[in-house]
């Protein structure tokens, strides 16, 4: 692929590529049925099917009279987060939201394969950002403007060897994401079964082999059950207070954009709406601010710490989300890490509890049980950190079953911790750019790529 200025800028009209917007009502939810696509539903490019509505058949086929996702299709936000997209992948069946618009490619000029890395360059970024509304509570696009956007449009052949390089790249971080999921769901799957539902316990109680541990861990669990404040525990096992657990706790911080004579050092700000993300090990936007080295002193993030959201949510998500910290996460980022102020600095008295009190939190925040936690003030949610310290009950083993369970869980925790998918993903955002505008060979775009992957 050689250099090349002189590939045509078009509007995205010209370049036969069309708009359809969304149906602006709202569906009534159902527990199974068709995915109804809102703006959380997309992540890094690609529809997440975490949190997701359903509809009904009937609502579906009402939906889709006008607009009916198909393949290569390409969900761009229009209100609040405008520009982030999604493409929609082959076979997919689906609805989409209130503030989203499908763009369509017809294949003359743009095809449709391409059109996701088109909508992702700088290009579109500057037309986002040049027609954007700034409003004061959203920003938002306008239907009739996005179809002027003028964007750089390679030749129909590089659009296909750049849509063949990127591709292959996405699905290698697809594919590692995809990974992390699973690691992080089958540690939550042991943490249920073994501080939940008391599996091991239940089955020498009925004398039955504890399943998928070898004897000398079955021997570490007792083979009855006692009463306490919560009903049966297992016999020897106590129930504790989550706050009871901790050694320091304070609220986070926000600093400012610059440096200044009271905040002169750079930190990364985890927020609530990182913390997916930096679960699963994707690619983030963690903000980098400047703040005080006296707030940096209780505030600064170490290994075995958690960061819980305390306000935010919505009237479809809870606030109550955390992240479990490793080694490996905080080494992401080159300089000090902290909560942002709408989330709070936990430290557990051990890092072996600190990682049971993590699946804890996320357990709970999975069952819906942090809404019995939250209030409203002013339109947003606050999580009662007070209350939910005092109320909220631990139960905890002996320390060797906690040992036994960490050592077997930390490896997983920390695999999704790793940063290669940031690295890819930061590869192919700088690969982006330059291959569309012809600025990078296409054998030295594969070579990038086989460094960073082997």
């Amino acid at each position: 692929m050689s250099s090349n200025n002189t590939w045509p800028r078009l509007t995205l009209k010209t370049a036969g590529i069309s708009l359809i917007d969304c149906d602006h009502r709202t569906p009534v939810a159902v527990e199974n049925g068709y995915p109804y696509i809102a703006i959380p539903q997309l992540k890094n490019g690609h529809i997440s099917l975490q949190g997701v509505r359903h509809i009904s058949r009937e609502n579906y086929l009402e939906w889709t009279k006008k607009l009916k996702p198909q393949a290569n299709d390409v969900i761009v936000v229009r209100r609040c987060n405008s520009g982030d997209s999604a493409h929609v992948p082959p076979g997919f069946e689906c609805a989409i939201g209130q503030n989203l618009i499908i763009l369509r490619a017809n294949g003359q000029k743009v095809l449709p394969e391409f059109l996701r890395w088109l909508i992702n360059g700088p290009d579109w970024w500057e037309q986002v950002l040049k027609y954007i509304n700034v409003g004061a509570v959203f920003d938002s696009l306008r239907c009739r403007d996005i179809p002027n956007f003028e964007l750089t449009i390679p030749p129909i052949e590089h659009q296909r060897e750049i849509s063949t390089l990127l591709g292959g790249l996405d699905n290698r971080i697809t594919l590692l994401r995809d990974t992390n999921t699973t690691l992080e769901a089958i540690a939550q799957a042991l943490f249920k079964s073994w501080f939940v539902d008391f599996d091991p316990v239940r089955a020498k109680q009925e004398g039955r082999e504890p399943e998928g541990m070898d004897a000398d861990t079955a021997a570490l669990f007792p083979d009855s059950f006692e009463e306490s404040e919560l009903g049966l525990i297992p016999k020897g096992w106590k129930m504790v207070p989550f706050g009871e657990l901790l050694c320091h706790t304070t609220g986070g911080d926000w600093g400012s954009d610059i440096p200044d004579e009271k905040n002169d050092t750079r930190v990364a700000i985890i927020r609530g709406t990182d913390i997916p993300d930096l679960q699963t090990g994707s690619n983030n936007r963690v903000p980098f601010r400047y703040t005080s080295i006296k707030k940096l002193d209780t505030r600064r993030l170490e290994d075995g710490d958690i960061v819980l959201e305390i306000s935010g949510g919505s009237k479809d998500q809870p606030t109550g989300r955390s992240l479990y910290l490793t080694p490996l996460l905080l080494a992401q980022f080159d300089c000090p890490v902290e909560p942002a102020s709408f989330c709070r600095l936990l430290r557990p008295t051990r890092k072996d509890i600190g990682m049971i009190l993590g699946l804890h939190l996320t357990y709970i925040y999975a069952q819906g049980k942090t809404w019995e936690y939250q209030n409203q003030s002013t339109g947003i949610s606050n999580f009662q950190t007070v209350h939910f310290l005092k109320a909220e009950p631990v139960i905890l083993p002996p320390d060797n079953i906690i040992s036994v369970f960490v050592d077997a869980i930390h490896p997983m925790i920390a695999r999704t911790h790793l940063s290669q998918i940031k690295q890819l993903a930061t590869l192919r955002d700088t690969l982006l750019p330059r291959l569309i505008s012809g600025q990078l060979r296409l054998p030295e775009a594969e070579t990038l790529m086989d460094e960073v992957g082997s």
